[in-house]
């Protein structure tokens, strides 16, 4: 018997079956990341099943969030970053996060992350990324992953990406950000003046994934200092633009139409499932 068939509530298992044939957890990287069913919350059997069932995305399972999601009356989080992700020894109103969950349980709000197994599938969040800088398949020569999921052919961490032509490295940023959505982002621009060919690609923090590529440039959400100063000491240009901004915008153009389909075409006997991108989801940094 699988594990989803030991979960309970038939809302809740449908939407867990659909997710994971969108983003298998076996794409995801299990040596440190907290992917899965995070909570399965009880029915609430003093309220009348809804006609619609609600399934609210977020990227980070917050307050405001949580707050956002008991108000819409949602039947379950699908939350891109895991809000347990180290092990709890208690679950006290002390702890924000942990209040939170508490608040959804007892609302019967239950909450799946699937966050690596989005990265890492193809046409997940960083093929979406790549797409935005190089303009589509069309406008290159290559793309490769650079951390591929054994016997998954084609998936994996990360993305190299070879341009049919050379690009201006300001083109490239203008690209981001009008595919981002953002006024501003940060970038690290090497002595000299070259076009860029080959771009390494990574959604949140990509520093571990780029420690053996070769490239002309870095697109990511966020590096460190350190990280920073050596890819410009190796003549490497990078455009970075907070982590959580390299994966918001992927839940409204992606993620919230495959969800919906695939609840619509397989799942037709269990109702109506109305998915909702988050509006109180927001970056933690602001820039002034």
């Amino acid at each position: 018997m699988s594990s989803n068939a030991m979960i309970r509530s038939r809302t809740l298992r449908t939407v867990v079956n659909a997710v994971q044939k969108l983003y298998p957890q076996a794409l995801a990287d299990k040596t440190w990341d907290n992917t899965g069913l995070l909570l399965e919350a009880p029915d609430r059997t003093d309220r009348p099943s809804p006609k619609t069932h609600k399934v609210l995305l977020t990227i980070d399972l917050t307050k405001a969030v949580a707050d956002e999601a008991i108000s819409l009356r949602s039947s379950v989080i699908v939350a891109y970053h895991p809000i347990i992700f180290r092990p709890l020894k208690s679950l006290t109103l002390a702890n924000t996060q942990q209040e939170s969950l508490l608040k959804l349980a007892q609302e019967g709000i239950s909450v799946y992350s699937p966050h690596t197994a989005v990265d890492a599938t193809i046409g997940g969040v960083n093929d979406w990324l790549a797409d935005g800088i190089s303009g589509g398949k069309r406008e290159e020569s290559g793309r490769v992953v650079i951390e591929g999921v054994k016997d998954v052919p084609d998936s994996g961490m990360g993305r190299i990406v070879t341009l049919n032509e050379p690009k201006e490295f300001q083109e490239l940023v203008d690209r981001v950000k009008a595919f981002l959505g953002l006024k501003h982002v940060m970038i690290g621009k090497p002595p000299g003046d070259k076009k860029i060919r080959t771009i390494a690609i990574c959604a949140g923090s990509g520093a571990s994934m780029f420690k053996n590529v070769d490239v002309d440039l870095l697109f990511t959400g966020e590096l460190s200092h350190h990280d920073a100063l050596a890819a410009k000491e190796r003549g490497v240009w990078f455009i970075t633009c907070f982590h959580t901004n390299t994966e918001r915008g992927f839940l409204r153009d992606v993620m919230k139409g495959k969800l919906t389909e695939v609840l619509r075409n397989d799942v037709e006997e269990e109702g109506e499932f109305e998915i909702v991108v988050s509006e109180r989801d927001r970056d933690p940094f602001e820039i002034v």
